[in-house]
């Protein structure tokens, strides 16, 4: 095979060998797909349609792309140029992540070798038609066509070149083409370790070129973006356009922190050139004019091929140590989705041990939610719903004290106050005063008459009474039972799910979960029915000592009352407090009264006696009921038995074809193990590879700064450097990738001036700082421009 060569001698004894190692891992890394999984450092060549994009990759390349017929234009470019004794070429199609696992099956297929480059244009036709690209039809891809071009000659260099930014549709680009080059260009933008080419033709405003505001807006302090200026030959010589551009080379509007280079491009209207004359003429352009006062490392591609080498090197070195910390991260999920998997499962005893290791999970799991000890990773965060779910124990206590609250705020059938539609009773309780209430029992009484004395009651009535007022018990209790339950289903929802893939937690589920639960459902039912039934027709009984105090109580509350409305009466006061005793008032006549205070109705007295031991007995039976809901229901038929629903007993005794049916595994899950077993082998081989090259020397040994994975100078980049060596250090690119929050500089570094005398005002310039103030019409120019830009 012969291929076009570089007539250029910059590139020998560029990189070290283990520089050459550490891209070529990168790239293996890349090539094996652990891009799908990590970001990994690139440089991405972006631009506006006709900025001088393909110009610019054939350049860096020696790769003669068809830049008339804009075929590169269609999908993004992934060029990877490696120094190696061997030459060759070859084009493969990487699917978009987006695909169907057919689709990316069927492109990933598409592979093939080339003998030259005259064959390029009639293959990537060939990959249009495999991602189904067509003038009328679909003009844009999102799948990465990739170039790989080896040989002595060649840079050290990968870069991806993307679809030219559309400003508006047009008829062969709808106003979806648009959005879809927009969003693929975003996307790679956003790459947090993309060192982003930002192409500018010098044909246009460049404030009005979309890819300056995305750069901008991806990478808003411009710490990873170098910006290419093309075609500076169609600026009039000496207009104040070519001196805004050449402004803008000396980074001195739009700041980079990487700054900005100059090229010539091929004239690919005019005619045909071969690399040496484009270099020639390049070279020429740039040695006269206003060009001629730039720094020689801001022009040409030569110098350009350098910088981006340099720049794609620091890039990875200084991202090592995060991409190895991400990779460890991806890497643990990938062990933890295989853990729930677990082993292959074939035959019945592997099945069945797969069981026996999720069971002892899951009872491990529920005994630490039911005692209350949440230290295990399944808990998550207890401020988040699924955590607190999770928490079986405080959801359950919670929702015990809700149940102790509700059923004594609305738990009896009628509340006894000072005026009836009391506006603070619960709807679901009738408000009546005491007066009415009597009547009520002494209605009750009169149709329950027995052998009782007058002035006393038959204690049935108490019973009577009390069932009447625990009425709404029952309705209460159950609700909050079901509540419990639900409580307790969603728990084992969310442990199994995490004990097990999805496949066998929805079989445990529907197989042995939901069977179990309600079981569960109708024990705790008749368990409450066992436990209402005394209250609801056995005669009143209990020796808790509570019930004669707080029938004391209720007299004493009652006594209190009527002696305060005796003594208020007396007084003529309508308050006690402000009651004074003089020479005015009979005491005696006051003890006469209290004294004389009694029912002379019998049957009243009767009926006031009885309401009196109701509402004691009541207090006492809704203290035992609540405790005995809370520990005889709650926790002795459903807590305590969760542990046995899935236990190794269980597994033990389950029937074979129960076993498969749960633990067969399906196709899904073995094409899924597969997947995981194959990115897991990509991220292991991936932080094998990177943790290698922590703490290699980034830098020649004849260089005067040394640079490594994990160590950086503290000089910051001049990209205006003349210096043909890495001696134009770029260790605030490694510790800004470090620190991506960090600000800028305080203190700016001059940037180098090759004519004599510029010293002192070189001090005011830099290619990282605010650009030295401008004089007179051309300062108002420039800013003006940078308004626009700025504004948008």
């Amino acid at each position: 095979m012969v291929l076009k060569p570089f007539h250029t001698e910059a590139l020998n004894g560029l990189c070290s060998k283990d520089q050459l190692d550490l891209l070529n891992s990168i790239d293996c890394l890349r090539s094996q797909g652990i891009s799908h999984y990590v970001s990994l450092p690139q440089i991405i060549v972006c631009g506006d349609q006709s900025s001088g994009k393909s110009s610019v990759l054939e350049a860096i390349s020696g790769v003669p792309f068809p830049t008339k017929s804009n075929l590169c234009t269609r999908f993004p470019i992934e060029l990877v140029l490696r120094k190696t004794s061997h030459i060759g070429v070859s084009v493969s199609i990487v699917p978009h992540e987006s695909r169907s696992e057919s689709e990316q099956l069927s492109l990933g297929g598409f592979h093939e070798k080339l003998d030259d480059f005259d064959g390029l244009p009639t293959l990537i036709e060939k990959a249009k038609a495999a991602l189904a690209i067509s003038t009328h039809g679909r003009a844009f891809s999102k799948d990465l066509l990739r170039i790989e071009v080896s040989g002595p000659d060649r840079p050290h260099l990968t870069i991806v070149d993307l679809p030219g930014l559309i400003h508006s549709e047009t008829k062969q680009q709808s106003a979806s083409d648009v959005e879809l080059v927009q969003d693929v260009v975003q996307a790679y933008m956003k790459e947090p370790r993309s060192i982003i080419l930002a192409v500018v033709s010098a044909k246009n405003d460049y404030a009005n070129q979309i890819v300056l505001k995305l750069a901008r807006a991806a990478d808003k302090r411009g710490n990873r973006t170098l910006g290419v200026i093309t075609k500076p030959d169609t600026l009039i010589a000496n207009s104040e356009s070519e001196a805004m551009y050449v402004s803008l080379a000396r980074n001195q509007d739009v700041e980079f922190r990487l700054g900005w280079h100059v090229l010539k491009n091929m004239d690919s209207e005019t005619g045909e050139w071969s690399l040496a004359d484009r270099d020639v003429k390049e070279e020429e352009f740039f040695s006269q004019g206003i060009w001629e006062d730039l720094p020689r490392s801001l022009l040409g591609i030569d110098k350009l091929r350098k910088r981006l080498s340099k720049v794609l090197l620091i890039q990875i070195a200084a991202e090592l140590p995060s991409l190895i910390d991400e990779i460890e991260i991806k890497s643990n999920a990938c062990r933890s989705r295989l853990d729930k998997l677990g082993e292959p499962r074939a035959t019945l005893d592997e099945q069945r041990l797969y069981l026996l290791h999720i069971s002892q999970s899951f009872q491990s799991l529920i005994k630490a939610s039911v005692d209350g000890t949440y230290n295990d990773t399944f808990f998550g965060d207890a401020q988040s719903e699924p955590g607190y779910q999770k928490r079986i124990r405080a959801v359950v206590q919670n929702l015990n004290l809700d149940f102790a609250g509700h059923i004594t705020r609305r738990g009896h059938r009628r509340e006894i106050t000072e005026s009836t539609g009391n506006t603070h009773v619960s709807r679901s309780v009738i408000s009546t005063t005491r007066e009415e209430f009597m009547d009520h029992i002494e209605h009750l009484m009169q149709r329950t008459r027995g052998r009782e004395l007058p002035g006393t009651f038959n204690p049935m009535i108490v019973a009577d009474l009390f069932l009447e007022q625990s009425t709404p018990w029952e309705a209460i209790t159950r609700s909050h039972i079901e509540k419990v339950w639900k409580a307790a289903k969603e728990f084992l929802s969310f442990t199994t799910t995490y004990v097990a893939d999805a496949a066998t937690s929805k079989a445990l589920f529907q197989k042995i979960f939901e069977p179990a639960l309600n079981q569960l459902l109708g024990i705790l039912n008749a368990k409450t029915t066992e436990l209402l039934t005394p209250h609801q027709k056995s005669h009143p009984i209990t020796y808790n000592h509570y019930f004669t105090e707080a029938l004391q109580k209720v007299r004493s509350e009652r006594s209190m009352d009527e002696y305060t409305t005796i003594i208020k009466d007396f007084f003529r006061v309508s308050s006690l407090e402000s009651v004074y005793i003089d020479d005015r008032y009979d005491l005696h006549r006051l003890v006469t009264a209290l004294v004389q205070r009694t029912e002379p109705d019998t049957n009243r007295f009767a009926c006031s006696e009885a309401l009196d031991c109701m509402e004691a007995y009541y207090k006492v039976a809704l203290k035992r009921f609540v405790d005995d809901i809370a520990i005889e229901v709650i926790e002795a038929k459903l807590i305590s038995r969760l542990h046995d629903i899935f236990s190794p007993i269980t597994v033990t005794s389950m029937p074979a074809d129960l076993v498969t049916s749960i633990a067969g595994e399906s196709e899904e899950n073995r094409a899924q193990r597969e997947q995981l077993n194959k990115q897991l082998e990509v991220l292991m081989k991936g932080t094998e590879t990177c943790k290698r090259f922590i703490g290699v020397r980034i830098l020649d040994a004849d260089d005067s700064t040394t640079q490594s994975g994990t160590t950086s100078s503290s000089a910051n980049y001049d990209p205006s450097d003349s210096n043909e060596t890495f001696d134009d250090s770029i260790s605030d690119v490694t510790n800004r990738s470090r620190t991506r929050t960090s600000p800028p500089p305080a203190e700016p570094s001059p940037a180098p001036s090759e004519e004599p005398g510029a010293a002192d005002e070189s001090q005011e310039e830099s290619s990282f700082s605010p650009s030295a103030p401008m004089k007179g019409k051309r300062k108002s120019k420039f800013a003006a421009r940078r308004a626009v830009f700025e504004s948008d």
